[in-house]
């Protein structure tokens, strides 16, 4: 919206209210959005994608996982001439500080669609970028598992709000 070319209004009628009013009320419902709990292991999800980067933290109820909370943001134009590794990577780091008040102190699960950054703490790494995400990450009890695209949709979902 802030870029030369880009319209400088948003079209906001009627329809664009309900879609949202609709949307912000389905993802708070008690059946979506949980409260946290300490005593269960947290899951966080994240993605990236061109223009932005997705993270959802979740926790299972009965069994599936439900949405703590969810969180993206926009990339700078130097992130976005980042390769897709630094990207994914960028995402991890950003989720974890994001939520880094559930996160600090507990074991927890990081879940990926990107097969690579399952190898993070036994990758040997020649970008220092990405030396110093790994050095940060290896302050937090985690177990990293790698997911299908089509299981992260949350996170994928958010990592392209932007476009």
């Amino acid at each position: 919206m802030t870029r030369k070319g880009c319209p400088n209004r948003i079209l906001w009628g009627p329809a664009q209210e309900k879609a949202y009013q609709t949307v912000r009320d389905l993802m708070s419902r008690d059946s979506v959005l949980r409260l946290p709990d300490t005593a269960k292991e947290f899951i966080l999800r994240t993605d990236a994608s061109d223009e932005g980067i997705g993270a959802m933290l979740l926790q299972e109820h009965g069994g599936k996982p439900f949405p703590v909370s969810y969180a993206s943001k926009k990339l700078s134009g130097a992130e976005k001439n980042s390769s897709t590794m630094e990207k994914e990577c960028l995402a991890i780091v950003w989720g974890i500080k994001k939520f880094e008040l559930y996160l600090q102190g507990v074991k927890f699960v990081l879940q990926t669609d990107h097969k690579p950054l399952t190898y993070l703490n036994s990758a040997k790494f020649v970008n220092n970028r990405i030396m110093r995400w790994v050095m940060y990450l290896q302050n937090f009890d985690m177990r990293v598992e790698s997911i299908k695209g089509s299981d992260n949709v949350g996170a994928d979902f958010l990592s392209r709000v932007c476009e």
